[in-house]
């Protein structure tokens, strides 16, 4: 069987990307990542991946017109390396719905709450002022809302009381470098199953 190729989009520093590396190197996710493209050129995770036997490249935001030709550019390298699901780690920009409708049912996020609870940026000091006693993260489909497409897995953090919005952020983060790749892995196991907007997972045969 072949191995479903992954394009992973990012902005930061790339750490929910070497959770995924590391877990394909021990054999808990068999698939390959095809790119790695980042609309940052100061992005750490461009210089992660200098060392790394994985295709890796820039496409600066700031140097195109248009939301539309940026994202046109994207699209074009995900396909001349023979995408077939899309990852969002990090990646610090709103895709269109005409993207979206290009990959539809093939873009996978992950965000740092427990959605819907708290959407968009600074979800953890969102978590904080709100004052819950669990937040965590959710790895999702996405659509053309903000955070808001099918849910495929969950993990609950719970939150101390001495809990800054920094300590909280890496205590989630270290759930998240569980959770994306399990989730990766139903993507690239089958099984997945759509039901309306709820998202089934498939017991192994």
């Amino acid at each position: 069987m072949n191995k479903t190729v992954i394009g992973v989009l990012a902005s930061g520093r790339g750490s929910n990307l070497q959770a995924i590396i590391d877990a394909i190197q021990a054999g808990r996710l068999d698939t390959k990542i095809g790119v790695v493209i980042s609309d940052n050129p100061e992005a750490n995770v461009l210089k992660r991946m200098a060392g790394a036997d994985i295709q890796a490249l820039c496409i600066d935001r700031n140097l195109f017109a248009s939301r539309q030709l940026f994202e046109a550019a994207v699209a074009e390298e995900l396909t001349i390396h023979h995408v077939e699901l899309v990852v969002l780690a990090g990646f610090m920009r709103i895709l269109s719905q005409s993207f979206i409708d290009r990959f539809a049912g093939r873009i996978i996020n992950i965000h740092p709450s427990l959605l819907p609870a708290f959407p968009g940026e600074d979800a953890q000091q969102q978590a904080l002022e709100y004052g819950v006693k669990v937040t965590g993260c959710t790895v999702h489909f996405v659509d053309a809302g903000m955070d808001t497409g099918p849910i495929i897995l969950q993990e609950a953090v719970p939150v101390m009381e001495d809990d800054t919005a920094e300590t909280l952020s890496e205590r989630i983060l270290h759930a998240e470098h569980i959770l994306y790749p399990r989730a990766l892995a139903l993507y690239c196991e089958g099984r997945l199953n759509f039901e309306g907007r709820r998202v089934r997972i498939i017991d192994k045969e």
